[in-house]
């Protein structure tokens, strides 16, 4: 077979072409690939070098494999806004797709000094704390965990969150006028890994937020999402306003 690129290594010849088809829209989201051994025959080249350029363009998110049936192009990430506090439920639904929010824990606890110097408290002051996983058609998307202050919010753990989750309940009952995003490239601990269904070793974006009101804090949450499902970013004018819609 003649080879468009020769100055390429054998199994980046291999990533280029799949890349090509995806990028081109030959092969959309969804597109199930031929088969390692049909890749084999096609390109002349060991099922190893096939393989590693199959599992290259699974860690970048390009495509997924599944054990016994084959590999897909990736269906789209979806990505969430940076400039404004995003509401992932509605941001699932408007794609079409299911949305689930198990709540994990919602307690009251004795602040440690990080959560009590991030909402401005006394360490050992009391704190209202949540966990929980958002899921997209059943695939968990978002982990969520929130430290809320009692002295803003004094009706936090009285909340059905089956029914609102926590980040669409305090926008909706707590003004807020100020928001601190920071967003880190971090690996998950075991039992984070284990409640997102991932590997240790797959990276993840973690979204660390904090609002306040009239310079109070109302919370602190850090969301962590896995990267291979989700992106953050934003769009915006040249004034710096955020663009919406």
């Amino acid at each position: 077979m003649k080879r468009d690129l020769p100055t390429l290594a054998l199994y980046a010849q291999v990533k280029d072409h799949i890349s090509r088809k995806i990028q081109d829209g030959t092969w959309p989201p969804g597109h199930r690939l031929p088969s390692e051994h049909e890749l084999v025959a096609q390109f002349g080249m060991a099922r190893m070098t096939v393989n590693r350029a199959l599992r290259e363009l699974v860690e970048q998110g390009r495509i997924t494999r599944v054990a016994g049936v084959g590999s897909f192009v990736a269906e789209n990430k979806p990505q969430s806004t940076l400039l404004q506090i995003a509401n992932i439920a509605s941001e699932i639904r408007q794609r079409g797709h299911d949305y689930r929010c198990d709540m994990i824990e919602v307690e009251r606890i004795a602040a440690s000094p990080d959560v009590a110097a991030w909402l401005d408290l006394h360490a050992g002051a009391s704190v209202f704390h949540s966990v929980c996983l958002h899921l997209e058609n059943g695939t968990p998307v978002q982990l969520e965990e929130r430290y809320v202050n009692p002295q803003v919010v004094p009706d936090y753990l009285e909340q059905d969150f089956s029914t609102m989750p926590p980040s669409e309940y305090l926008v909706r009952n707590v003004p807020f006028d100020q928001i601190e995003h920071v967003v880190d490239a971090v690996l998950p601990n075991q039992e984070q890994a284990d409640r997102l269904a991932m590997a240790l070793t797959d990276p993840c974006l973690l979204l660390t937020r904090r609002t306040w009101t009239r310079n109070t804090p109302v919370t602190w949450v850090r969301c962590l999402h896995p990267a291979s499902r989700y992106s953050l970013g934003s769009r915006f004018r040249a004034d710096g306003n955020p663009t919406f819609g």
